[in-house]
């Protein structure tokens, strides 16, 4: 239930605080003074979409704040909590702002979130019902849409698990479509896999080996350098003449005995000659590393690159076909191997997906077959039930009959086409909505059915926005008092012209409009006592001082309440 909606900048709305609360809330006012507004507002509490138009002149955004009661325990409350948002007991609040270049940002319980969330919320909370929406009751799916909820569980379940089987048959079926027209596509896809699988694993390639043959052929490309730059390197360090003293380590050598010799006579020059004693092993060890290093390159032969040059001839043409890196070439022999594997198996699938989407296939005749006799069941209870409230509501010879018909093909929701006729009167024919309603017809019916519907699909809260547009007189009593009955287990909110449906309210509200200059302001004041008489006067007659009018208007409030007991 809403408790109440504060709305500023919204149209031709300054601000304005709405309290709502239980029962009937009829909302009225003068034409342009901003009642589309206080729907307006609503509907964005409900996610619905939104630009800067919508704002008042010359602001910079417009808010809109709703709060709600609900079971903390249900599963609003459960969606508002996974959306981060949180609840003062029962109490949820909404929010939605627009600025003028259209942005929106949406509240729920105190925390952003994306507008989809009001939408999901709004859904389980409110039932809109406007002008537009007699439109949409011609509709099938609207009609459709109408039984399935006056059916209520019995239905709910039952589609369930139609739509559950329908959407694997229809995606399995989809995937069995490709595999077939695939078939001879997806069989060359393979062969050409198996053949570069086998030339990629007869390589027996690992990763790097790229990297490790190109430096192993710069050293055999450049062999006698490199031999030549060793040996006189070797020679200068540890000559292998018979004159040690013209190598490194023989002038070490000799340097350190010149340096021991007088090494008594100065207590510094001890670690001097330690210094060169100790870069004399320096120079022994790489002395006797490049003689390892010329033993290496002895090995070497011009063989051994003639064979590094043609693995790295074998590595580049693997590369540029399935690379252009050696580590890609890796990478595609795991993936093409998985991709053979799927590919290979497509037998297997087609002849699994066919036993599949044939089981799935007689399920859903099934299931909508008994979907069918469900509805069929329903429609005659919605058909009888709908008449009797047109009955009531000067519509007494009118007869509605819900239609469920076969269609060709199943559809996500069943094979059903429902069609909800009228004869608006004995003996005439049975028509289509779209053909045999007048628009004030179209109100008393769908108010028919949401009557008729509230007790098996129940609905916190209904908002009717001028569906009374097209009805006066004794017509327009019988709606109020249908409204009225309907608000004894929801929450109703009206926007009305007529006094005659205020005249029902627990709760009237009046979006008042005052002008100053080229700047209209509305607000909104809840009416008591002689102020309620005299808005109602003034949608009886245009007059609220007319004295006829009051006497009319009390006489009416009068007539409502002894009706509505």
């Amino acid at each position: 239930m809403i408790e109440e909606i504060s709305i500023r900048n919204l149209g031709v709305i300054g601000e304005a605080r709405l309290p709502l609360g239980p029962g009937f809330t009829a909302i009225t006012g003068e034409t342009g003074a901003g009642k589309t507004m206080v729907v307006t507002a609503l509907g964005l509490l409900l996610g619905d979409r939104s630009d800067g138009s919508v704002l008042r002149i010359g602001s910079g955004s417009a808010v809109v704040e709703g709060h709600w009661q609900i079971d903390s325990t249900g599963p609003v409350a459960e969606r508002v909590r996974d959306a981060g948002g949180d609840m003062d007991g029962n109490e949820l609040i909404l929010g939605r702002s627009i600025s003028q270049e259209g942005r929106s940002r949406a509240v729920v319980g105190g925390r952003t979130a994306p507008v989809g969330v009001l939408n999901e919320i709004g859904q389980q909370l409110v039932v809109v019902h406007g002008q537009s929406d007699q439109v949409r009751l011609r509709s099938a799916t609207a009609q459709r849409e109408a039984l399935d909820r006056f059916a209520g569980s019995d239905v709910t379940g039952l589609l369930g698990d139609y739509q559950a089987t329908y959407r694997r048959w229809q995606s399995n079926q989809g995937e069995l479509d490709v595999l077939v027209a695939e078939r001879d596509r997806r069989s060359r896809e393979a062969d050409d896999l198996r053949v570069a699988m086998a030339e990629i694993e007869a390589a027996s390639l690992r990763r790097g080996e790229d990297r490790e043959l190109a430096e192993r052929a710069e050293r055999l490309t450049n062999l006698e350098d490199l031999r030549l730059a060793a040996a006189q390197a070797s020679e200068l360090l540890s000559s292998q003449s018979i004159d040690e003293s013209r190598d490194a380590i023989g002038l070490l050598e000799t340097a350190k005995r010149q340096v021991e010799r007088v090494s008594d006579h100065d207590a510094a020059l001890a670690p001097i000659v330690e210094a060169i004693a100790n870069a004399s092993y320096v120079v022994t060890d790489v002395a006797s590393q490049l003689s390892g290093y010329l033993a290496g390159l002895d090995n070497d032969s011009g063989r051994e690159l003639e064979t590094v040059q043609e693995r790295r001839a074998e590595l580049g043409a693997l590369a540029r076909k399935y690379g252009p890196s050696l580590d890609e070439v890796i990478d595609y022999l795991d993936s093409g191997s998985a991709r053979l594997l799927e590919l290979d198996q497509d037998s297997d699938r087609i002849d699994g997906l066919r036993g599949e989407v044939e089981a799935d296939r007689a399920k859903v005749i099934e299931l909508a077959g008994r979907l069918s006799e469900v509805r069929r069941g329903y429609a005659i209870r919605l058909s009888e039930r709908v008449t009797a409230e047109l009955s009531a509501l000067a519509m007494a010879n009118a007869r509605v009959s819900v239609d469920v018909t076969d269609r060709q093909e199943y559809t996500l929701t069943g094979k059903d086409a429902v069609s909800i006729l009228l004869s608006p009167h004995q003996g005439a024919e049975p028509r289509p909505l779209g053909r045999g309603a007048s628009g004030g017809e179209l109100s008393r019916i769908m108010l028919a059915i949401e009557v008729v519907i509230a007790g098996s699909d129940p609905v916190p809260t209904f908002i009717f926005d001028e569906v009374d547009a097209g009805v006066g007189g004794a017509s327009a009593i019988e709606i109020g008092r249908r409204l009225a009955r309907l608000s004894r287990t929801a929450q109703v909110i009206v926007v009305t012209h007529l006094a005659q449906v205020a005249a029902f309210a627990t709760n009237h509200l009046s979006v008042v409009k005052d002008s100053a200059g080229e700047v209209t302001a509305s607000s909104v004041r809840q009416l008591h006592g002689d102020d309620r008489i005299a808005e109602m006067a003034r949608l009886l007659s245009g007059l609220p001082d007319s004295e006829s009018g009051l006497v009319h208007a009390r006489e009416l409030i009068e007539t409502a309440r002894a009706l509505d007991n």
